[in-house]
């Protein structure tokens, strides 16, 4: 299986996030590692706009065939697209035949071989067009509302006053792991009546964003190896 991990060098929220030093190792090179320790991953390619980010892509063992266009590394970009870049440019350039895919995002960095191999296990049992990582919610989605610029509050949901344990669970994406076939993104969706959702604990679906998010996965890595 092709897995894809998308790189770009740009970020608002933390620049340079990708490349930045957790604890010995540059953030990337978390995920580089657990792909290539996958028993079903075959090829590990970063698409990327940033020469840095290339250079210490391969450092770490992952393939950088082709430079990614400035117009699929913008804020405005869908991801997708970018999915759609690197499957067409292998198929058109190395006659790579690509049925099923995996992207793991560069910014989970506990996300491990053995949470790749369960989703890719999950995907091949289930003969899914897709699979994608969950983490559940603590609180339930009804809690939420829209909060203007004048602190005013705005439901999203109808009113509802049920305790939080009479709530059914609810569970988000947690940006670790996306597994496709390829037919399926040549349409462009991410789910079908044939997804599955892979669930993760909270404590490996940290996903980097901000200063506060690095910092509390160095927090949990210290713990971890203390």
């Amino acid at each position: 299986m092709l897995a894809i991990i998308p790189a770009r060098g740009g970020s608002k929220g933390l620049p340079g996030k990708n490349i930045k030093e957790l604890k010995g190792k540059p953030l990337i090179a978390y995920t580089i590692e657990a792909a290539l320790k996958s028993k079903y991953i075959t090829r590990v390619i970063v698409s990327t706009d940033d020469m840095e980010i290339v250079k210490v892509a391969k450092q770490y063992g992952a393939e950088v065939p082709f430079i990614r266009p400035s117009e699929l590394a913008s804020d405005t970009a869908k991801a997708i697209d970018t999915y759609q870049f690197v499957c067409n440019r292998l198929e058109v350039e190395e006659k790579f035949k690509i049925t099923e895919f995996i992207v793991l995002q560069p910014t989970s960095p506990f996300r491990t071989e053995q949470h790749i191999d369960a989703a890719v296990d999950l995907f091949k049992t289930r003969k899914a067009d897709s699979v994608i990582s969950f983490c559940k919610e603590n609180h339930p989605i009804y809690w939420h509302k829209h909060v203007s610029e004048l602190g005013e509050i705005k439901s999203i949901f109808p009113e509802t006053i049920k305790n939080r344990q009479e709530e059914k669970p609810t569970f988000f994406p947690n940006g670790a792991i996306y597994i496709f076939k390829r037919e399926i993104i040549n349409i462009g969706h991410y789910y079908t009546n044939s997804s599955f959702a892979y669930i993760m604990d909270r404590k490996d679906s940290v996903d980097i964003d901000t200063k506060e998010d690095f910092e509390y996965a160095e927090f949990l890595l210290n713990r971890r190896n203390a």
